[in-house]
């Protein structure tokens, strides 16, 4: 089991910019598919990005071209950039891990969880 600690969100204006990231420990992340999903109020929890053992990266329509996932295994670290933020992106973000490293966009393909941090941008 890994555990996930996310950081970077907070409060922002459209059109800006924001890193979050997620330290793990307990397991490494390479080799292993990961991703980043959010939830906003009274909506399902959707998928953000993910990236596979390959390093492969897959994205979200609305977010393509505006975020991109990374990871640096030296410090079993992932990040999420997100540029041109905009109101609709505010929710909470999750980022994930599952023991197999193929990527999936459901949810309920992963296992470990972070907790959770809140994005929230202003129009």
């Amino acid at each position: 089991q890994v555990h996930l600690v996310e950081s970077g969100g907070g409060l922002v204006q459209a059109g800006s910019s924001l890193r979050l990231s997620c330290a793990a420990s307990g397991r490494t992340l390479s080799g292993y598919a990961v991703a980043w999903f959010r939830q906003a109020p009274g909506k399902e929890r959707e998928i953000v990005s993910g990236m596979d053992w390959h390093s492969r990266t897959y994205y979200a329509d609305s977010t393509k071209g505006r975020f991109t996932i990374s990871r640096e295994n030296s410090k079993n670290t992932m990040y999420l950039q997100m540029n041109n933020l905009k109101p609709e992106d505010t929710a909470v973000y999750y980022c994930a891990s599952r023991v197999r490293s193929t990527y999936s966009n459901d949810s309920e393909d992963y296992e470990d969880w972070g907790q959770g941090t809140q994005v929230t941008v202003s129009s």
